[in-house]
C-alpha cells in the first residue's frame, strides 16, 4: 500500500495519506470528513481503486484547463491549507494549526477543514475551485438605510459625536417636514441603537473616530509571533527596495549616482534571496525586472556575468504564491496588483509595522554590509555622509553599474549559501534530515515538503500580466489604442470592428509596434497598422502627434483667410454679370463643337512659340 493511493473497503473509497508499520491514515473520499487512523488488520479485504472511479462516484471532472480566475482562486485556497499538510498525522497539532490558520486568514475553522478535506481527497489544487451559487441577500429597509447613513455621516467621524447626537441629526435631516417639524412616524432611539449594536465593529469605530495611526499604535491586537505568521512554508516572499550605499559612474568615468536595489526573499528560510533587480529606475519598472529575475535560471543568469555556480547554490526559478510588501505606491499600484491573476496573493503590511518585514530589511543590511569593507575607497557612502567635515564620497566613485552588479551577485551567493542561521527554529524532521544551517539548504528542504507553495510562470506570461493596461475601442479602422490603429493576425475580429465597443488592452510603453487584447484571461497580439510609427515608443509618437497638431493649428488662420479670399474673388467675377432667364437652349451640340474648336490647342505649336 502506497501513499496517495485510492482503496475501496466495505463499499467506501478511501485515500491513503500516511502509511506506518501497523497503522494507516485514511480519509473518506465520499463523506469528506477529517482523516482517521486505522489498524492494518481492520482494512483486510480492501482493493485498489482507480482514480476514474472516484471521479464517477463523486461526479467531479478532473484534468480540464483552468481559467485564470479559477487558477488564482485555487492557489489562494491552497495557500490556506499548505501550512497544515505537515501535521496531518498528529490530530492535536493539526487542530491547533487549523485554528491558527483560520484566525490568520479571517475565515472559519469549518471552512479551513472543508478546503483541507477537498484537497486531500483529490490531491489536486484544482479541486479547491469553488462552486458558483447564488446567495440571497436581504436588503435594508428605508429606516435601516437612514440609520446607516446617519452613523457614517455623524458618528463614525473624527468629531466623535455621541450616538444620541447622531440620532438627533438623522431625525433633523430625514424625518422633518419643510418647516422643520417631526413627522408623525419616525424610528425610536432604541431602534437606532439596536441597528448600531448589530452592525458596528470595534475596529471600524476606533479607526473612524481616532484615526488609523492611533489604532495601529494603541489599539491593534498584539497577536502572533512576528514574521512566522506569514511564513508557514516555502512560498511566502517579502519584497522591498532601497537606494544602494554607493556612488557609481558610467563607462566614461562620469558620476551617475546611486542605483536602486530591489530584492525578494523567502521568509521560511529566513532570508534566502529568490531574486534581485539593480537598476537606475525604481517603481514598477524595477518590480518587473525583479520578477523576471525571480523566475530566471540563476545558473544561466550568473554565467552572463562570468560567475559560474552550481544549481544547488541558487536553485530558485518559481514565483512565490504569497508576496508581502509595505504600503509603497508601486506595490499598491493597479499594474503590480495584476500579478494576482497568476495565483499570487499580495499582502500590503499596515503602517507602523516594520517588524513584519524584518527579514527583507535585514537582508539589505547583510548584502551591503558584507561588501562594505572592500568598497570604502570606491564611492561607498558611510554613516557620516552629509555631516560636517565628512568626505565627499562621490569623488571616490570608480565602479560602473555592471561592476557593482557582480558585487551584488557574489554577496547574494554568500548570503544564501554561507551565512549561518544559528537561531533558526529547527523542527524534528529538519534535525532528522540533517539540514545545514544555511538559507539555501533550508530553502531546498522546504521545497520538498507538502506545504511548498510555488507557482510556475513563463517569462512571457509574467511580463504580459504586468504590462500597463488601457481601454481601447473597436472601430471600422481597427482596434484603436491611444489613437493608434491595430489589427490581429491570430484571430478574425471583423465582427468586433463592425459592432464596435470597448476592449481592455495591455501595452508596452517602450514600443507601440504591438498591443495585447485581454480576452477571457488570454492575451491576443495586435500589430500596428500605420507603418510610419513602426519602431517608436508611445511617448515619441505622442510627440509627433502633438507636433503635427501644432502645425495644423497654426495653419487654421491661413485656411480661414484663404476661404475669405476665395469668396471675394468669385464675387468679383460674378458681380459684373447680369442675371438672365433668356438663354438659348437650341443647337447645344453645335454650340459645344464651336466652343471646343475655339479652345482647342496644338501643343507642339505652343511649345515652339515658347
Amino acid at each position: 500500500m502506497e501513499k496517495n493511493q485510492l482503496i475501496k473497503w466495505d463499499g467506501v473509497i478511501y485515500r491513503v495519506l500516511v502509511v506506518e508499520e501497523d497503522s494507516i491514515l485514511l480519509i473518506d473520499c465520499i463523506k469528506k470528513t477529517m482523516p482517521k487512523w486505522y489498524e492494518l488488520d481492520e482494512i483486510r479485504g480492501h482493493e485498489i481503486c482507480p482514480e476514474e472511479e472516484l471521479g464517477e462516484e463523486t461526479g467531479r471532472e478532473e484534468g480540464r484547463d483552468l481559467k485564470p480566475k479559477e487558477k488564482s482562486m485555487a492557489h489562494q485556497r491552497f495557500t490556506v491549507v499548505a501550512g497544515i499538510l505537515p501535521f496531518l498525522g498528529d490530530d492535536n497539532m493539526r487542530a491547533t494549526v487549523i485554528r491558527k490558520v483560520a484566525g490568520l486568514y479571517g475565515i472559519s475553522v469549518q471552512t479551513v477543514r472543508k478546503y483541507l478535506c477537498q484537497y486531500l481527497v483529490y490531491q489536486s489544487i484544482s479541486a479547491l475551485i469553488p462552486k458558483k451559487r447564488a446567495v440571497p441577500e436581504r436588503g435594508l429597509t428605508k429606516d435601516e438605510k437612514n440609520f446607516r447613513w446617519a452613523l457614517n455621516k455623524f458618528y463614525f467621524t473624527r468629531h466623535k459625536n455621541s450616538l444620541k447626537t447622531a440620532y438627533t441629526y438623522m431625525l433633523k435631516e430625514k424625518y422633518c417636514d419643510g418647516e422643520g417639524k417631526l413627522v408623525s412616524e419616525y424610528p425610536t432611539y432604541n431602534q437606532f441603537r439596536y441597528f448600531y449594536s448589530k452592525y458596528k465593529t470595534m475596529q471600524n469605530a476606533l479607526i473612524s473616530r481616532n484615526g488609523i495611526k492611533d489604532y495601529q499604535r494603541n489599539h491593534r491586537p498584539l497577536l502572533g509571533d512576528g514574521v512566522q505568521e506569514f511564513s508557514p512554508n516555502v512560498g511566502t516572499g517579502m519584497v522591498d527596495a532601497t537606494i544602494c550605499d554607493i556612488y557609481l559612474v558610467d563607462g566614461a568615468g562620469n558620476l551617475v549616482g546611486r542605483p536602486v536595489l530591489t530584492i525578494l526573499t523567502d521568509s521560511f528560510s529566513n532570508g534566502f534571496v529568490m531574486g534581485y533587480s539593480l537598476t537606475w529606475e525604481g517603481g514598477t519598472y524595477s518590480l518587473r525586472n525583479l520578477m523576471l529575475n525571480v523566475i530566471a535560471d540563476k545558473v544561466e543568469w550568473c554565467r552572463k556575468f562570468g560567475i559560474f555556480i552550481e544549481r544547488k547554490q541558487w536553485d530558485s526559478d518559481r514565483m512565490p504564491s504569497v508576496i508581502v510588501s509595505d504600503m509603497g505606491s508601486e506595490y499598491k499600484s493597479s499594474t503590480f496588483s495584476q500579478i494576482t491573476e497568476l495565483g499570487v496573493t499580495l499582502i500590503n503590511l499596515p503602517a507602523l509595522r516594520p517588524e513584519l518585514k524584518s527579514i527583507v530589511e535585514r537582508s539589505f543590511q547583510l548584502l551591503q554590509g558584507s561588501a562594505k569593507p572592500y568598497l570604502m575607497d570606491y564611492g561607498y557612502v558611510d554613516r557620516d555622509a552629509g555631516k560636517r567635515l565628512a568626505p565627499d564620497y562621490r569623488k571616490g566613485a570608480k565602479l560602473t553599474i555592471e561592476d557593482y552588479e557582480k558585487v551584488v551577485i557574489h554577496s547574494i551567493l554568500y548570503h544564501n549559501c554561507q551565512r549561518i542561521l544559528e537561531d533558526y527554529p529547527y523542527t524534528e524532521d529538519m534535525l532528522a534530515a540533517q539540514v545545514k544551517p544555511y538559507p539555501n539548504s533550508i530553502f531546498e528542504w522546504g521545497k520538498k515538503q507538502d506545504g511548498c507553495n510555488l507557482i510556475d510562470v513563463t517569462p512571457r506570461e509574467l511580463i504580459l500580466t504586468l504590462l500597463p493596461r488601457i481601454k481601447g475601442r473597436f472601430t471600422r479602422r481597427g482596434l484603436l489604442v491611444m489613437g493608434l490603429r491595430y489589427d490581429s493576425k491570430e484571430k478574425d475580429f471583423t465582427e468586433n470592428y463592425l459592432a464596435g465597443g470597448e476592449a481592455v488592452s495591455a501595452y508596452n510603453p517602450e514600443s507601440a509596434d504591438k498591443v495585447y487584447l485581454l480576452e477571457d484571461g488570454k492575451f491576443i497580439e495586435f500589430s500596428l497598422i500605420e507603418s510610419r510609427f513602426q519602431g517608436k515608443g508611445f511617448g515619441e509618437i505622442k510627440g509627433m502627434q502633438d507636433a503635427q497638431k501644432s502645425i495644423v493649428d497654426k495653419a487654421i488662420h491661413q485656411n480661414l483667410q484663404g476661404r475669405v479670399d476665395l469668396a471675394s474673388h468669385i464675387e468679383k467675377i460674378v458681380n459684373g454679370k447680369e442675371k438672365s432667364d433668356d438663354v438659348n437652349l437650341k443647337d447645344v451640340r453645335k454650340t459645344r463643337k464651336r466652343a471646343v474648336k475655339e479652345r482647342h490647342k496644338d501643343f507642339i505649336e505652343v511649345v515652339e512659340e515658347v
